[in-house]
């Protein structure tokens, strides 16, 4: 196993087994919990790709990702979940736009729920009458979210900021996408993405990382695998600027929702680099619209916004995005404040102080999460995949600087990359 200790004192044990799957492991000295995650670099942007054995590209319909994490669970033998209860174990997973994670935490018996997670996730079983059921299922489960004032608002938005990218199409695909999925197209996607030179197993707790890396390797010798395959996802086309500047949705809400956002003009983004962007970025947003900014008591006093009004910033490999807003009485008036206090920030800089005492309480926030697996494992994996380490959270933040923050900031809150979505009823 090879090793790496990070300055926080954290040790992280890493191997690539022989059939491709790379090994994480992140002990804890003193920890009753472990948290494991079994994830594939596949989720719903991944809609268009071909491996080494086809010359074509192969389109699946949109929501798939999704789908087959709710099938994994089934088995032959039926639900699987009953199985980690009995073990005393907690298990759950996730889609994202561009990860699949299966997941467990428990405290004790973490052979047996290593073996479990390992087992079902490495054992597809799909039919036609299982894939029909499912539909029923997660169509109403999309049902839910297209009367969900939160969802809609956000995948307006993204709707919104993207004219090509998959990330405008929502995670869970609609009732028609799904509706032309079959065990066939399961088991394809499967194929190519769920090889595990396409994955990361990741354990983050209180054990010993040899002995858990022994059982890992124990339960992979017993199982035979594909050649790992070549995977080559279509690249597309995004310009830079916004789809529509506004969009708005009618809902039954008893107050308006309204969301501003910043679309990223780089197309291709990772590593270190992500990591920087994201973390200066971040800082700079909440020195600016954190809830111990000047902003956001002014808004508060105006009645304009609640205390759900907050900011994100992410980036991925291929999109990125800032998104400021909340509940609003007023989205119009909310978003000519939020574009006021931006075009300040913009003319005059973000004070020194402000920034500071913001990137402390950054630092402060990820060494406490330090304490917590799941954390760990989640932000790990997601890093991971985007090239990134999260465990350099703390070196970057300790190198920051406000003129960088500006110099990001200034190239980034373009107007022609500005979108904003509501939604009132």
């Amino acid at each position: 196993m090879e090793t790496n200790t990070f300055p926080m004192g954290e040790s992280v044990y890493q191997e690539r087994l022989p059939n491709g799957l790379q090994v994480v492991l992140l002990p804890k000295p003193g920890f009753a919990q472990t948290f494991v995650t079994f994830s594939t670099h596949y989720g719903s942007i991944d809609r268009v790709f071909r491996t080494s054995a086809s010359k074509d590209y192969t389109t699946v319909p949109d929501g798939i990702a999704h789908f087959l994490e709710h099938k994994m669970f089934e088995s032959e033998a039926g639900d699987v979940f009953p199985e980690f209860s009995r073990y005393g174990a907690s298990a759950n997973a996730f889609t994202t736009f561009d990860l699949t994670s299966y997941l467990f935490s428990c405290t004790d018996n973490l052979h047996e729920n290593l073996d479990l997670l390992l087992n079902f996730v490495q054992d597809p079983y799909f039919t036609d009458a299982n894939v029909e059921k499912e539909k029923g299922i997660i169509g109403q489960e999309i049902q839910m979210y297209n009367d969900n004032p939160d969802a809609r608002v956000f995948y307006e938005l993204l709707k919104a900021l993207y004219h090509e990218h998959p990330v405008r199409i929502e995670i869970a695909g609609t009732v028609e996408s799904i509706s032309h999925i079959t065990k066939e197209t399961l088991y394809e996607c499967y194929d190519t993405f769920y090889h595990p030179g396409n994955m990361v197993l990741m354990a983050v707790g209180g054990f010993d990382p040899e002995t858990v890396m022994g059982w890992i390797k124990d339960n992979q010798g017993k199982k035979t695998f594909k050649p790992i395959p070549v995977i080559d996802r279509k690249a597309f086309s995004e310009p830079p600027t916004v789809y529509a500047p506004e969009v708005t949705v009618n809902l039954a809400v008893s107050q308006p929702k309204c969301l501003i956002a910043w679309k990223d003009a780089v197309n291709e983004m990772s590593g270190p680099e992500l990591l920087r962007r994201e973390l200066a970025l971040g800082v700079a947003l909440d020195a600016l619209f954190g809830r111990s900014s000047s902003a956001y008591q002014e808004l508060i006093d105006e009645g304009l916004i609640d205390q759900g009004f907050s900011w994100e910033f992410e980036r991925a490999e291929t999109y990125g995005f800032a998104v400021i807003g909340g509940n609003t009485p007023d989205p119009r008036r909310l978003t000519d404040r939020v574009q006021q206090v931006i075009d300040e920030a913009l003319q005059n800089g973000i004070g020194e102080a402000e920034f500071e005492r913001c990137r402390k309480k950054a630092l402060g926030r990820f060494l406490t999460t330090l304490d917590s697996p799941g954390y760990i494992a989640r932000g790990y994996i997601s890093y991971l995949f985007r090239g990134a380490q999260l465990l350099d959270t703390s070196t970057v933040l300790g190198e920051i600087t406000v003129d960088e923050a500006n110099r990001e900031f200034r190239a980034y809150f373009d107007p022609s990359r500005r979108a904003v979505s509501i939604v009132r009823s």
